[in-house]
Order: C-alpha cells, then structure tokens, then sequence
C-alpha cells in the first residue's frame, strides 16, 4: 500500500486531536476503523485513495458484513470513512468526495429512547422543591433537559459556567471542546432560586465553585446522579428505560420535530460528525409516520 495513504491517514487523526478536541478513546476508534479500510485497499489491490473510490468503500462495507459486524458497527466504520474523504476533499488532496454516495446501513443505528414532552413534564415535577435537595434536583433535571448535557457535563458544571442575564452555559465536552447553549426561561428561573436558596442551604458554611453540590460541597457523582434519576422516574410513574441521557436525547427529538435545524441541533449537543446527529431525523421520520397514522382519515 502506497505509504502518502498512511501520511493521510497520519494528518486526519491528527487533525481530529488538535482542530477538533477529540477524547483519545474516539482517536482510538477513528484510527482502528481507518486501520483497517486501509488493509483493505492493500490486500484487494486499491492503489490509496482516489475520488473513485466509492466501489472500494461499498464492497469494505460488504466484506465487514459477510465478516459477521451488525449494521452498526458497520455503520461506524462508515463514519469513520466518511469523516477521512470529506477531509482530503476539504484538504484539496481529493478533487471530490466518493463517499457521500454509499447510505448507512438501514437498522445501522439503533434509534434512542426518547420520552414525550408529557413526560418530561411529569418527571421534571416529580422532585419536592421545598427542599434544599429537591430544588438541586428539580434545576439539574430541568438544565439536563434544558440544554441536552451529557452526565459529566452537568456535575461538572461550575457557577460562573452559567449566565443567567444571557441565558446561555458554556459546556466542556469529549476531548475538552467548548461550547456554548441557550436554555429556556424555566431553566433560568429554577437556577436563579436555586443559587439564591437552595445551594447557600447545601453549602452551609462551605465554599466550593460546583454549581450542584452534594456533601461538604463537593460535586455529585454520575452514579449519584444516576440514583436520582431512577427515583424521581419512579415517583412521576414512567415505565421503560429512562437515564440521564434519556432527557439529551428527547431534547434533540423535540426540537428536531418542532422544525430546528439538524445544524443547530449538532452545534448544541457537541457532536463533531453530523452523521451523529441525522439519528433524530430517523425519529421524526417515525413520529411523522405515528401522525399520519393516527389522523389521517386513511392512515
């Protein structure tokens, strides 16, 4: 195999570390997946990478599934594929991208749970906010939903993350990347009642920068928070599997469905491929077919 395809591969991965923040374990992923497209072209007899490439890439995607890989590990794959031919394009290494022709397996990703904006509202109302603890709680459930935070993000949240005038907080996702997100007037007005009473409670004579603090002012932990999930989910009578992540997904759901921009949408959540992001389109595709179903006089 021509050695320029490994220096491709090289810049690529360190172009995802260093332009695009990634955590080392999806460095890890996109380099193993690249790895092994690459001994693919080198035993089939592929001379690097080329802009007719879309042959090489669908009959890889053929050999992983006769090799036994499910729709979306191959899937995977293709987003890691993807992701290198759209760089050497925007590099001007490739005059265009073969790629985009080849459509992700049809069960590739396995679409999130998601709960209805009834149900939101049913678990946001379940903790007790006359309580120090209740109202941490009711504001972290509230911003989770609010702003589609991943676990680590929201208890690692400090105070001067959040602004209240501006309605916007400022995120460090996977691999350290910033963002920032607005959030809605109710997460504003939880938050603001909380900094004025419920954390100075929680704190008591401690000093910490956690913006939801747990004993002596330390940050809860995901497991901490996760026990919190289960017993406000009982208590508000949802059934199914529901965690934190839950709530990021059915944020993503909700605006998708009330017309947001898949964009937008990937800018908010933090994703760095798009492809990650078009999962919530399947969804509304779905909630498209529900509707139809249910309301037209032939559905």
């Amino acid at each position: 195999m021509p050695t320029h395809l490994h220096h491709h591969i090289d810049r690529f991965i360190s172009y995802l570390r260093v332009e695009r923040g990634l955590a080392e374990l999806s460095l890890e992923a996109y380099a193993s997946d690249l790895s092994r497209y690459a001994l693919f072209l080198e035993t089939h007899g592929f001379q690097g990478v080329t802009v007719d490439d879309t042959y090489a890439i669908l009959k890889h995607m053929i050999e992983l599934r006769d090799q036994g890989l499910t729709p979306r590990s191959r899937s995977r794959h293709l987003v890691s594929i993807r992701a290198l031919y759209r760089f050497l394009a925007e590099e001007k290494i490739l005059a265009s991208d073969p790629s985009h022709l080849i459509d992700f397996p049809k069960t590739g990703l396995k679409l999130p749970d998601t709960l209805s904006v009834a149900e939101v509202h049913q678990l946001l109302e379940a903790p007790n906010t006359t309580t120090p603890r209740g109202m941490r709680d009711a504001t972290m459930i509230e911003l989770l939903y609010a702003a589609g935070l991943r676990v680590s993000e929201l208890i690692n949240l400090e105070v001067n993350d959040v602004n209240l005038e501006a309605g916007f907080v400022r995120l460090f996702g996977k691999g350290s990347k910033e963002r920032v997100v607005p959030m809605g007037q109710y997460a504003i007005d939880k938050l603001d009642a909380y900094l004025r009473g419920a954390r100075p409670q929680l704190l008591k004579l401690h000093a910490s920068r956690t913006l939801f603090v747990a004993r002596a002012g330390k940050p809860m932990t995901r497991q901490g928070f996760w026990k919190l999930m289960g017993k406000y989910t009982l208590k508000a009578g949802l059934t199914g599997k529901i965690s934190p992540h839950t709530l990021r997904h059915s944020f993503a759901t909700h605006l998708i469905e009330g017309g947001a921009d898949l964009r937008v949408v990937q800018m908010m959540l933090g994703h760095t491929d798009i492809a990650t992001t078009q999962i919530y389109t399947h969804i509304t595709k779905d909630h498209l077919h529900v509707m139809h179903r249910t309301y037209h006089p032939r559905g």
